[in-house]
């Protein structure tokens, strides 16, 4: 286990490093972020966001929280989507589970969870919308990693769902949302291939917020 000690001497090693390779990095870095890039994640610290992209810092705008879930009436959530949106203008929000989520295992259990209880809910709603697919998966790790997929594609329309998102498509052409699931067992992404503009089209009629009645 790295001491506490030992992490800023591991941040003096990675400062030594990034300025050998670019004596300006972190001038440039303390200029005004300007990323594409929204990534709403999990909080597993197995995950880190950046690194998993391939990018580095200043390039991705990140939010986590267990079981990377996008809550209506989570003011967190949704003043870094609104903040992502009109202020950085970001052309691609991407919501990212990942298989072994511990979020998503606990939701499956049968038990009183104390304050996880109101959080987890909304996976277990998730589960309810989809259980006769659920369901007919017999292996259990199987569903669970099948819970894991949908409860991204799920949290990609609460996004959807979002007057910020709507307005802004519709007015600029950007962001769109895509819905990703990270394999903690090879380190690679997988892209669920979210159908954007179809998604969008199909929930029009309850959910837009654009006050103009969207067309494409």
């Amino acid at each position: 286990m790295t001491t506490y000690e030992q992490i800023f001497e591991n941040n003096r090693k990675w400062v030594a490093s990034k300025t050998a390779t670019d004596a300006e990095f972190f001038e440039k870095l303390a200029q005004e972020q300007k990323p594409d890039y929204l990534y709403i994640g999990c909080s597993d610290s197995r995950v880190p966001a950046n690194e998993i992209m391939g990018l580095d810092a200043g390039e991705v705008f990140v939010h986590r929280n267990i079981a990377n879930l996008v809550n209506n009436i989570d003011l967190n959530i949704m003043s870094v989507i609104n903040y992502a949106v009109r202020q950085l203008e970001v052309k691609h929000i991407i919501v990212c589970g990942h298989y072994n989520c511990g979020g998503v295992k606990a939701a499956m259990q049968p038990e009183d969870l104390g304050l996880l209880n109101p959080w987890l809910r909304n996976i277990r709603d998730v589960y309810r919308l989809h259980m006769e697919e659920l369901n007919n998966i017999t292996d259990t790790h199987e569903r669970y990693g099948r819970l894991v997929e949908l409860n991204v594609q799920e949290q990609c329309l609460n996004v959807i769902k979002t007057a910020v998102v709507q307005q802004s498509y519709i007015s600029k052409g950007y962001p769109t949302v895509h819905g990703w699931v990270y394999d903690l067992h090879n380190g690679l992404l997988v892209d669920l291939k979210i159908d954007f503009e179809g998604l969008l089209h199909e929930i029009q009629k309850i959910y837009d917020l654009t006050g103009k009645g969207m067309q494409f």
